[in-house]
């Protein structure tokens, strides 16, 4: 991305001045002629700048939501309330982004659309959001929203950190217990062999996984970067990641607890923008992005065409067969009783506790599996090396 900072006239004749984020000049040039202005002078510079790119994440997301919404409800001018919220911020890079939001509103841009130029640092959602508020009025209402938004994605966060630290300690562990017995525990055994066709099937197997990670560990390395780069490269593959986002979804015994994660997040964003006065069909579109799952999002496209023929949205989520259908039901509920966001709201509350549930039982899941790797792959070594020691008790009970 790319940013355009830029001098222009309205039809009116008014010059301005302001900055655009935008991938090339084109992109630009687009931008202006939406906004009515007609361009001066522009300048050209990278986005990525050290000094001003940063991404807030969710913690300080809710913070300065929250910061905003007191102050604009306590009476203070949008203005005002950037200005003191730049000087607050305790990250160089988080102020300059601040003040320049800060600058762009105090030359008449709107709010949204100052955040927009910084859209590798704020969340489409936050944006849009801030859009419906600044349109109803009720700005303050929204920021307030967006706060307790982005304290319980933060409270999410921060639990499926916690409930991974003892799974990734455990997988750790086991990579050097395996790495430690095949380097310095097996060739120890394995030189108690005076001949190495003596040695039964098991062993030379398990000699030779141990000569290779010995003597050929640099390789090891390189398969194993080349593996990891490789998966990356194929989840932005569209074909390749639709089928694992599909088997997210629906794959056995993970897939019903991640589909309550997911259910959780998508109750809360609908909840939020249906009651900030957004369009059904533009909710749908940001709850279902939100989610970052492709499958989803490919099944939501028909939920949005059948919604704008006229479907209800109950109906057309059952259809997807990716919520549960006590989900749907609510839904349902709140249609007919024309309090759909309230509905929301509260079954978010609910699907949250759920998915705190779900993450544990996930978390759950993984440590078995890895105490069982780590048990086969020391059972394989002691089996191995058995015989050598038999053999060596029988030799000195000989003597």
């Amino acid at each position: 991305m790319k940013k355009f900072s830029y001098t222009a006239k309205d039809v009116k004749g008014i010059q301005t001045k302001g900055v655009i984020v935008a991938n090339d000049e084109k992109e630009f040039m687009a931008k202006m002629r939406e906004k009515g202005l007609f361009v001066i002078t522009s300048k050209e510079s990278d986005s990525n700048d050290a000094k001003t790119m940063h991404k807030f994440n969710t913690k300080e997301l809710a913070f300065n939501c929250r910061q905003l919404s007191a102050m604009l409800s306590s009476g203070l001018t949008l203005v005002k309330a950037l200005d003191i919220l730049c000087r607050e911020q305790e990250k160089e890079s988080a102020k300059v982004i601040w003040r320049d939001v800060y600058e762009n509103v105090q030359k008449g841009e709107s709010f949204s659309a100052s955040l927009e130029m910084h859209e590798g640092a704020f969340p489409q959602f936050l944006t849009s959001m801030v859009s419906a508020g600044e349109s109803s009025g009720s700005l303050d209402v929204i920021m307030q929203r967006m706060s307790d938004h982005y304290a319980k994605e933060n409270k999410l966060h921060n639990v499926i950190k916690s409930a991974m630290v003892y799974p990734i300690i455990l997988l750790v562990l086991t990579i050097v217990i395996v790495i430690g017995l095949f380097v310095f525990i097996m060739p120890t055994f394995l030189e108690m062999y005076e001949n190495p066709d003596d040695m039964p099937t098991l062993t030379k197997g398990l000699k030779a996984v141990s000569d290779f990670i010995t003597t050929k560990y640099i390789l090891l390395i390189f398969i194993v970067v080349l593996l990891v780069f490789g998966i990356i490269y194929m989840l932005k593959v569209p074909s390749l990641r639709l089928k694992f986002d599909r088997l997210l979804v629906k794959g056995p015994g993970f897939g019903p607890l991640i589909v309550k994660v997911y259910t959780g997040r998508f109750a809360r964003t609908l909840s939020s923008l249906y009651s900030s006065g957004i369009p059904m069909v533009e909710c749908l579109e940001r709850s279902s992005a939100i989610l970052g799952n492709s499958y989803i999002d490919q099944c939501f496209e028909n939920v949005i065409d059948e919604v704008k023929q006229g479907e209800t949205l109950s109906s057309a989520i059952q259809r997807t067969e990716i919520f549960d259908s006590m989900f749907c039901s609510i839904i349902y509920v709140g249609e007919e009783s024309g309090a759909l966001d309230d509905i929301l709201e509260k079954t978010s509350d609910y699907y949250e506790e759920e998915a705190e549930s779900a993450i544990q039982r996930l978390v759950g899941m993984l440590e078995p599996m890895l105490i069982i790797v780590l048990g086969v792959v020391i059972g394989l070594v002691v089996a191995g090396v058995y015989p050598a020691l038999y053999g060596a008790f029988d030799a000195i009970e000989n003597e």
